[in-house]
């Protein structure tokens, strides 16, 4: 259960911060009612795993390292974003460093 709240907050965080890009700086009522909706949601999310036990580093960096993986993702596909091989290099070396937190706290 700890890890699919912590999905839906990865899914609502990633769903604000697209909308985000189309609030046209909060301008357009729909998607800033969605962002602001996807941030609380993500937050109260967050901290519901958190009082499960899982330590906040970890948490953290889950949530951030798959939220900027997606975020790019989406850029990249929906918006044209460029995403170049050093980007690539870079959200690589993220998840990695995620994944030694969580493999280095395991005993």
């Amino acid at each position: 259960m700890t890890w699919l709240l912590l999905a839906c907050a990865i899914a609502a965080e990633v769903t604000a911060t697209v909308a985000l890009r189309s609030s046209e700086g909060f301008s357009r009522i729909v998607p800033s009612a969605v962002v602001l909706v996807g941030y609380s949601v993500s937050f109260y999310l967050l901290s519901r795993v958190l009082t499960r036990g899982m330590a906040l580093g970890v948490v953290y960096g889950i949530w951030s390292a798959i939220g900027v993986t997606l975020v790019a993702v989406i850029g990249a596909i929906s918006f044209g974003d460029k995403l170049t091989w050093t980007q690539v290099g870079g959200i690589a070396l993220v998840v990695a460093g995620v994944l030694a937190l969580e493999m280095g706290g395991a005993h």
